[in-house]
This record gives C-alpha cells, sequence and structure tokens, in this order.
C-alpha cells in the first residue's frame, strides 16, 4: 500500500470508518436493543448465535499474514472459540450455517476491505462492558455463557487503542480506504440481517 498525500486535515482511516457507518450502526444497535435479547436467556442465545454466524464469516481473517503486518496481536483477537464455549453453556448446537463465509480460509483477501469488516467486529467489543453487565443479571458470567464478553486483560479501553493506532498507521490511500468504508458497511448489514433473521 503507498503513502497517501500528505493531508493534515485528512480524517484519519478509523474517522473515515465511523462516518461512513455512523448511521448503520446507530439502527443496528436500536434494532437489537429493541428486541432485548438480553431480558432472558433464550433470548441472548439467539444474539450468541448472531454473533457466532458473524465471526464465522471473519475467522479466516484472524491468521491472514498481511492483516498481522496491520494489526499486531490480531490473532489474539479472535474471539470465535469463546463464543462457540458460550454456545455451549447454553445447551446450544452451533448454529447452521446459511451460505459459505464472507472469507473463505486460504483465498486471496483484499486487505483494505478486511480492515473495514474487523474494525465492526473490534468495535463490538466497545460495548460489551455494558451487555456484560446485562448477562451477569440473567446468570451469566465471564466463565459460563458470557465469556466472549469478557474484557481483555488490559481492559477494553486500552484494547480498543491498540487496534485504532494499527487502522491508523496503515496508509491507504484514498481508494483503498474508500474499499475499508464498503467493507464495514458490508459488514454492518451482514449484522443485521443475522439480527433480523433472530429477532425481527
Amino acid at each position: 500500500m503507498t503513502q497517501p498525500a500528505d493531508n493534515a486535515l485528512a480524517p484519519t482511516l478509523v474517522q473515515s470508518l465511523r462516518a461512513g457507518t455512523h448511521d448503520m450502526h446507530d439502527r443496528l444497535d436500536k434494532a437489537i436493543m429493541a428486541a432485548d435479547p438480553f431480558a432472558s436467556v433464550p433470548g441472548y442465545a439467539r444474539f450468541v448465535e448472531m454473533q457466532y454466524l458473524f465471526h464465522r464469516d471473519i475467522a479466516a481473517l484472524y491468521s491472514v499474514e498481511a492483516l498481522q503486518y496491520v494489526l499486531p496481536g490480531l490473532a489474539e483477537r479472535q474471539r470465535i472459540d469463546l463464543i462457540a464455549a458460550d454456545l455451549a453453556d447454553l445447551d446450544r448446537e452451533l448454529p447452521e450455517a446459511d451460505g459459505p463465509p464472507a472469507f473463505a480460509a486460504g483465498t486471496a483477501v483484499d486487505v483494505p476491505t478486511a480492515l473495514g469488516w474487523l474494525y465492526v467486529a473490534e468495535g463490538s467489543n466497545m460495548g460489551a462492558a455494558l451487555l456484560r453487565k446485562e448477562a451477569a443479571k440473567i446468570g451469566l458470567s465471564d466463565n459460563h455463557g458470557a465469556r466472549h464478553l469478557a474484557p481483555a486483560s488490559e481492559g477494553p479501553a486500552a484494547h480498543w487503542r491498540a487496534f485504532v493506532a494499527g487502522l491508523d498507521a496503515a496508509n491507504l490511500t484514498e481508494e483503498e480506504e474508500e474499499r475499508a468504508v464498503a467493507g464495514a458497511k458490508a459488514a454492518f448489514e451482514r449484522v443485521r440481517s443475522l439480527a433480523d433473521a433472530r429477532f425481527a
């Protein structure tokens, strides 16, 4: 990836991702909260199934060398095994896939597009502290049923700042940045479709 034009006033990649997906993110949050999935264990289980299918879509990205170069420690951010363990705690089978994953293992990956998807996945961690408290109200914990909501050892804010620093240091061109924003939008659309299938 080449260096973008030097422009101190240009937004960072994360600022562009946030601005480009703000409305989609807001609508998704409202749709999920309106379904009140944390009001009961069965409702929460549907939420975890949604999480599993989304993380299945992106599981292959965490081992892509080019992405690990941009985002050091990426492999350790993978959460699909924790989500699967949560489903087992809830006596739920892994949900049946509705198609191939968005990113299949061993296939070529467009790095900017993948960064957009990972932005959505990692951003959800920032809201996990609140969701973790809601899960506790229905008897779940970091060790049973809500493992994937547990904070990183360094804390969610520091975990997010490290991710943001990697994204903003990626030095994408303007066209690559547009692909990253398109990737984030596609990720939000995917989560919305999964949510609608379980809560609409």
